[in-house]
């Protein structure tokens, strides 16, 4: 992301995890640690897909440390794709490694949202999370978790009006039993191109 970006090698349940840590400018207040998770790794998604980079962006502006990582089987960590059960327990070995007693917020794009989502869960309530951001999140295609309720003022559900990956109906059918608001981008994409400023922007707005 920039010269600064430190390049880490994690151990996961499947072998090791790369992933990359970026950290707020010196001189700015710490507030914690941001771990973030990429789209569907049999798709193309990284750590280097543009939203998580987005995502990443967001939150080093507001003074978190901002991981992400590839799950297994993508780019230099080890193992195979597991349908989401083995990445869930990918993001919470890196989790104890990076942020063992930090406060700590998650995000996830598509996929990762999913992932995000089932991590919260299993972290609750002895680990409970300063945010939660979902991008895009895959909830026609994975179980994404619902999620307890002191969490939603502090989660951010974000979704493209025209998404044609994960249709916004089905975010909307997984929203609503919940009460949980979901913020609509008119005009985006699954991927939102030429919106990424407006995606970092509205992330910016719930982090602070």
């Amino acid at each position: 992301m920039n010269a600064q970006t430190e390049r880490l090698q994690l151990t996961g349940p499947a072998g090791a995890i790369e992933a990359l840590r970026d950290v707020p400018p010196a001189g700015m207040p710490l507030r914690g640690t941001a771990v973030i998770a990429h789209p569907h790794p049999l798709f193309g998604g990284t750590m280097d897909n543009k939203v998580v980079q987005t995502l990443a962006r967001a939150f080093v502006q507001c003074g978190w440390t901002a991981v992400r990582f590839n799950f297994r089987g993508v780019g230099a960590s080890e193992g195979g794709h597991d349908m989401g059960v083995g990445e869930v327990e990918d993001m919470l070995y890196l989790i104890d490694q990076v942020a063992p007693s930090d406060a700590l917020s998650l995000a996830g794009f598509s996929f990762g949202s999913f992932v995000a989502s089932q991590v919260t869960l299993r972290l609750w309530p002895q680990r409970p999370l300063e945010n939660l951001v979902l991008v895009g999140t895959a909830a026609a295609r994975f179980s994404v978790a619902t999620l307890p309720p002191e969490m939603h003022e502090r989660t951010l559900v974000i979704h493209g009006e025209q998404d044609d990956t994960v249709l916004l109906s089905a975010v909307l059918d997984w929203a609503r039993p919940q009460a949980l608001p979901v913020t609509v981008i008119p005009g985006g994409g699954h991927f939102f191109h030429g919106q990424l400023p407006l995606l970092k922007s509205l992330v910016v707005r719930h982090l602070r």
